[in-house]
């Protein structure tokens, strides 16, 4: 029988476990990360197939990497496994939608409240400047523009109450709802209705106002809901923005 050479020592076999370990879940965290940012920018579209193999290639990890990210997007919300078919990026319905802004209501109200009783003169300045910006956007025609603008009010105003697990809550509640909030945007009139919305949140942070700023931005998301529920925006028909490699939804015409 021959000598066991030091690489083949039982007593390497938990190094090595821990190397492959690691390298899995580093690979996880790289897939998860770019996947997350691709479908809540919309560049992933809902419906989207998500081929594993295809993904080891464009990230360059292993399969079992790219199994644990899929596993942690789906419990997020963000990816479904279909049976016989793989995953894809979950299609969220627009009863599912509304009940998502109902949630945001409440905690970002809550946001919205605690930022106007926390925000310094530089960050009045700096909402309103977002403001301004929204405003530019929106007499331009620039609908998607005014629409991400509207987002970093959101996004400010949340880090600005200091309620952490309030925002990342909300991160993962709008993640599910890209493909709607794309359409919503792109409704006739929308984008003056949103700057109007938004400049009314801001004013009563800047006022120092906590409960009308709670009250102002439960409203405004009272709207995007009644919106939704009302199917006010363009047809299902209309393509998310795409990126070149990506899946386009089935039945989604590409561009």
């Amino acid at each position: 029988m021959g000598r066991m050479s030091r690489a083949d020592s039982p007593a390497d076999a938990p190094s090595v476990a821990v190397t492959t370990a690691a390298r899995d879940g580093a690979g996880q965290a790289r897939v998860a990360a770019g996947l997350r940012t691709a479908i809540q920018s919309g560049e992933f579209a809902p419906g989207a197939r998500l081929v594993e193999a295809d993904l080891m290639d464009l990230f360059g990890v292993s399969r079992a990497g790219v199994r644990l990210a899929l596993a942690e997007l789906a419990a997020d919300g963000l990816v479904e496994r279909v049976q016989n078919k793989g995953a894809r990026v979950r299609v969220v319905g627009i009863a599912e939608a509304v009940e998502i802004v109902e949630c945001r209501m409440a905690l970002e109200g809550l946001c919205a409240a605690k930022a106007a009783g926390r925000a310094t003169a530089a960050e009045h300045a700096e909402l309103r400047g977002l403001i301004d910006r929204m405003r530019s956007a929106a007499a331009a025609g620039d609908a998607l523009g005014a629409s991400e603008l509207g987002h970093q009010v959101h996004r400010r105003i949340q880090e600005i109450s200091g309620q952490v697990t309030a925002q990342r809550t909300i991160e993962r509640l709008r993640g599910q709802l890209v493909r709607h909030q794309f359409r919503l945007a792109l409704r006739p009139g929308r984008a003056r209705e949103s700057l109007r919305e938004h400049a009314a949140v801001v004013e009563a942070v800047v006022a120092g106002d906590p409960e009308k700023a709670e009250a102002v931005m439960r409203e405004h998301l009272r709207q995007v809901a009644r919106a939704l529920e009302q199917g006010a925006y363009p047809a299902p028909g209309f393509p998310a923005p795409r990126i070149a490699g990506m899946a386009p939804t089935p039945g989604t015409p590409a561009r």
